[in-house]
Parts: structure tokens; C-alpha cells; sequence
């Protein structure tokens, strides 16, 4: 009779918190970032040691084992930093200075931004004539695609300083080389995307559009362009990314006094590693925020047009 009660109580009282947790997306994710936590902190020390080591045999100083786990994770100039003070640091290089300082992470974000926009809106647009040319032009599908697939092949590395250095030569500096770069990379996920989303519609749809006596412009925005739209913003997501990978290659041959690019560049001829953390995680929150954007303007876009994103 008690186990029976115990037991009835307990399906009462429903799930336990821990099975509330896992079984929705915020559990794992937590415990995922959790455990990656830990192996930082634990590689931290373990990379950090030998150096922190070598200080006190020069100094001919004695130390245990919890002095020297602290020590590791507080040095100035780390092989590879802590947690915390990847953190401290995008706290006083975003909150504790100003904004318009070269030291803000900020104003570096916004230099790297405002390329990234650039490169981005322009590659998109390329992306989508060339996919609309590809779709209704075999001879452009026949010519055009083999190279809008190689151009991919040769490592945005090796271009970047060429298009600094020829646009440099012409007078082109600043913004729009940076823009380019990001253009190269980002406009062939929407070409190859805006392809296979153009030619999605089945044949007995567009037999229909026949049917009507639809010209090929009114199939095109009434039955192609609707039914390409969910594979246009897939590809936008990794389009807005990759742009910003390619704004701050762009700034790295030059030598630039501002983006997260020359952020990275000081960091690397000074040693400041923790300087280094700090850009790239700025680099990851902004290009996680623009895929959040992107996909908030899908569930708009697909809800007005009656689609499930």
C-alpha cells in the first residue's frame, strides 16, 4: 500500500527537473557549453604550466600545486587564456572604453561590420542574377556555372592580397576592397542555392503556369521565386557568416589600423593573446547576431507569403 502510494505520488508530481531540462534544447546546449568550459579551463592549465614553471625556477622559488593552477590562469601574456579573462577583456574593451576609441572592440566591430554589409548586400544580389540567368539561359548554365564552381577552388588567402594590391594600384582603398573579398566568398552559396530553389517547382506547376498562358516573367515571380525563397535564405544564413570571415581576411595583408582584422594583427606581433580571444569571440557574437537576423527576417518573409519556416 506505501509503495503504491509513493509510487501514484511520484506520477503525480510528474518528471523530475533534470528530465525537464534534457528533454527540451536549452538542457543539452547547457551542458554541452558546461563541459567545453571545463576543458578550457583544464587545457589552459596544461598549456600554461610549462611557462608558469620555468618563472619559478628562475626565481628559485618554491610552489604547489594550487599556486601554480592560479598562477596559470592569471598571466599576462598566456599561451592560451582563461575563460574569465577572455571575458574581463571584451568587458573593458566594450563597456569601459569608449566607443569611438581605437582600443573599443566596438568601433573595430564597426569598421569590420560596415565591409561585411557592403560585401554581403552586393554578393547577394550577384548571386541571384546569376542564378536567374543560369536557370533561364542554357548557354549561361553551360558557361557560366563550371566557373562560378571553380572560382571556389583557389584559397580566398591567395586573393585577398591581389585584389588589396590591384585595387590599391588604381586608387580603390578602405571599404571597398574589403567588400569584394567578402563578395567573392559569400555570392556562390546564393548562386548554387537560388539554382535548385528556382528550378523546385515540379512539372506538372509549371505545366499549370502553361496552362494559364503565364508569361515566363509571371512564372518566374508567381511559382519560381516563391518556391525558391526558403533555399535563398538557407543560403543567406551561411552567406552573412562567410562575409565576415572575408571582411577581416581583407583587412589582414594590409596592415590595417582598424576592424577586428587589425585587432587580430596587433595581438599576433604583440603577444597579446588574450587581445586575440577577444576579437574572435566579438567576430563569433557578431556573426551568430546577423544569422539571428536573417532568420527572424525568413519566419517573416515565409509567414506572409503563408510558408512554414
Amino acid at each position: 500500500m506505501t509503495s503504491n502510494t509513493a509510487t501514484l505520488s511520484g506520477s503525480v508530481a510528474g518528471p523530475s527537473l533534470w528530465t525537464r531540462m534534457m528533454s527540451g534544447h536549452s538542457g543539452p546546449v547547457c551542458v554541452v557549453l558546461l563541459a567545453l568550459l571545463v576543458l578550457w579551463y583544464v587545457g589552459a592549465v596544461f598549456m600554461n604550466a610549462p611557462t608558469q614553471i620555468d618563472r619559478y625556477d628562475r626565481a628559485d622559488q618554491t610552489w604547489t600545486t594550487s599556486q601554480l593552477i592560479e598562477d596559470t590562469l592569471a598571466q599576462e601574456r598566456p599561451i592560451l587564456p582563461a575563460p574569465h579573462q577572455v571575458v574581463e577583456e571584451m568587458y573593458k574593451s566594450i563597456f569601459a572604453i569608449k566607443i569611438t576609441s581605437k582600443r573599443s572592440l566596438v568601433y573595430h566591430s564597426w569598421v569590420t561590420l560596415s565591409s561585411t554589409l557592403l560585401g554581403f548586400s552586393i554578393g547577394t544580389l550577384l548571386g541571384i542574377v546569376l542564378a536567374v540567368g543560369i536557370v533561364h539561359v542554357m548557354t549561361l548554365e553551360k558557361s557560366l556555372m563550371p566557373w562560378v564552381i571553380s572560382s571556389q577552388t583557389i584559397p580566398i588567402l591567395a586573393i585577398a592580397p591581389m585584389v588589396i594590391v590591384v585595387l590599391g594600384a588604381i586608387g580603390i582603398k578602405g571599404l571597398v576592397p574589403k567588400a569584394i573579398i567578402s563578395t567573392y566568398l559569400c555570392f556562390f552559396p546564393v548562386t548554387i542555392s537560388m539554382v535548385k530553389g528556382l528550378r523546385s517547382p515540379q512539372v506538372i506547376q509549371l505545366d499549370l503556369m502553361r496552362t494559364y498562358n503565364a508569361s515566363k516573367w509571371q512564372t518566374f515571380w508567381q511559382l519560381r521565386l516563391p518556391s525558391a525563397m526558403p533555399y535563398l535564405f538557407a543560403s543567406l544564413k551561411v552567406a552573412i557568416a562567410i562575409s565576415l570571415v572575408g571582411a577581416i581576411i581583407g583587412e589582414l595583408p594590409t596592415g590595417a589600423q582598424a576592424g577586428l582584422g587589425a585587432r587580430l594583427l596587433a595581438g599576433s606581433y604583440y603577444g597579446q593573446t588574450i587581445q586575440i580571444w577577444s576579437a574572435l569571440f566579438t567576430a563569433a557574437f557578431l556573426a551568430a547576431m546577423m544569422v539571428v537576423i536573417v532568420g527572424w527576417c525568413e519566419r517573416r518573409v515565409l509567414a506572409r507569403m503563408g510558408v512554414s519556416a
